[in-house]
């Protein structure tokens, strides 16, 4: 949070000359390409013209923060339980220690807003399975942590009142303590096996339901596809037609395109011409906290990342990851 603060004055500086990119861009998409896409679509008009937003991967993870049986675990951050094999009984405990205090969403708003951020994306659920709302699957921060508050819901509240645009990360496929959940690299602890449909049928898919229903956001976006079938995306695309106005990403599977390209890591050459697309980028080298990870990029680095990828069209999606303490 502290990085975005330093940005603020210099995006204020800028910002007559992203008004220019986006005009220029547009007439570049136009002349680039004829194929059908959603890039025209009116959903997307607030999108396009936003070219800044902040993502928020917190959950369990930065309890341990990189470290587990006092050892270092390679690897970012929030897969800490995959890279260190961690038992899902073991994993879970860490939901006791979780009681973020310090958490004040409208704080967190007020700081994207000054750094000239349009929209903010938080990880309701990421690959730990660990909700970050209240939820009907008891694995969540309203009923299995000391905290007891639905932190999706107060940052959508915040969103709301200072007219921020609010989205929400959702791991679809991936979750390490669900029973047939997918894990990258296979399971490690026999209470992850199952079947992948049964895990959607009475997870994955309900908690989508709810996540649309209770916080509506203008965002989806998922991520790792692993084990996803064109069966199994159809069945959430089902959900996701109920919401026309919703944008959702390339990452749900099963071939389906979505509406946003999302290189990783990377700014490409000539970005996506005829495609909206948006470049998700960490500060450091990991996207959830990690406490001995200070390989910060400079303020005059991110700068130039925002204004390199705005000019070929893109959005920049920068990431922040907030301590177990909020």
């Amino acid at each position: 949070m502290r990085k975005i603060i330093t940005l603020v004055i210099i995006t204020i500086i800028i910002s007559p000359l992203l008004t220019n990119l986006k005009g220029q861009t547009a007439i570049l998409s136009t002349e680039r390409t004829s194929e059908k896409s959603t890039l025209n679509e009116t959903k997307m008009e607030w999108w396009k013209e936003a070219r800044f937003g902040m993502f928020i991967h917190w959950g369990l993870y930065s309890v341990p923060a990189g470290i587990y049986n006092e050892n270092k675990v390679n690897g970012i951050g929030e897969w800490i339980m995959n890279k260190g094999k961690i038992p899902v009984n073991v994993y879970k405990d860490y939901a006791s220690q979780f009681n973020p205090v310090k958490y004040n969403a409208e704080e967190w708003v007020k700081i994207a807003k000054a750094a000239g951020m349009k929209y903010m994306i938080l990880t309701s659920k990421h690959h730990d399975g660990f909700a970050m709302f209240k939820s009907e699957h008891p694995f969540n921060i309203v009923d299995a942590t000391p905290f007891k508050r639905d932190a999706v819901q107060e940052l959508a509240n915040a969103c709301k009142k200072y007219n921020m645009k609010f989205g929400l990360y959702y791991s679809q496929a991936q979750d390490w303590t669900a029973p047939g959940g997918a894990a990258n690299g296979g399971h490690w602890d026999s209470v992850q096996n199952g079947s992948m449909s049964q895990y959607l049928t009475t997870k994955a898919i309900p908690q989508i339901k709810e996540i649309l229903a209770k916080y509506n956001p203008t965002v989806l976006w998922f991520d790792t596809p692993t084990g996803m079938t064109q069966e199994y995306a159809n069945q959430i695309l089902d959900v996701l037609k109920q919401y026309p106005d919703l944008i959702y990403n390339n990452r749900l599977g099963g071939g389906v395109k979505g509406d946003l390209e999302t290189p990783e890591q990377y700014i490409p050459a000539t970005g996506f011409p005829g495609k909206n697309w948006e470049a998700c980028m960490t500060m450091n080298d990991t996207w959830g906290f990690k406490s001995y990870d200070n390989h910060w990029k400079s303020s005059k680095v991110i700068i130039q990342n925002l204004i390199d990828i705005a000019s070929k069209g893109g959005n920049y999606l920068l990431n922040v990851g907030p301590t177990s303490e909020g």
